[in-house]
């Protein structure tokens, strides 16, 4: 086999690669949000197909990442300004089982739900690369960030920008 002939192959198998990793992420913004599931910390079920008509922000962090930690305070903060209008949010840990310990004591602090990710099905989501990582959905389901790209720090001037609208609009 000649260098010209590896050289099509590996540009087919790497087309082919990049089609079927595009096609993994099959959620973007404006779309149906991908689904995710949850039994949350204090033993309760949560299901984003059980929350239309509701704003869920869906939030991946760790307890070992600094970032996530100076967020939770900013998230915290929104979520008790606009949860009688119908904000919902969902913090899902990534942590090993050997820090639910720290887990647990970190979310006392807070008033929205956490969930470990091995009581979590968030698949659809593909695999969480960055922490933290954070996403949106409307009261209609449909995904309004995505957490995969752009800047991943949350704080309360890009919570206004993107959530304050989504619950002003009409159900």
């Amino acid at each position: 086999m000649n260098s010209g002939t590896r050289g099509q192959r590996r540009f087919f198998l790497g087309a082919l690669l990049c089609c079927l990793l595009q096609s993994a992420w099959a959620f973007k913004e404006g779309a149906p949000a991908p689904a995710v599931e949850a039994k949350t910390l204090d033993g309760k079920s949560f299901k984003l197909s059980g929350e239309m008509g509701r704003v869920v922000i869906v939030n991946f962090w760790a307890s070992w990442c600094a970032p996530c930690r100076q967020e939770m305070p900013a998230l915290e903060s929104y979520y008790q300004l606009h949860k009688a209008e119908g904000l919902r949010v969902l913090a899902i840990s990534m942590d090993e089982p050997a820090d639910d310990a720290t887990v647990r004591e970190l979310m006392r602090a807070y008033g929205f739900p956490a969930a470990l990710q091995r009581d979590a099905d968030f698949k659809a989501y593909g695999r969480i690369w960055r922490m933290p990582m954070t996403f949106v959905i409307d009261r209609q389901g449909v995904l309004r960030k995505d957490g995969s790209v752009g800047e991943p720090k949350v704080d309360l001037p890009l919570l206004e920008k993107i959530v304050t609208p989504l619950l002003q609009a009409a159900n």
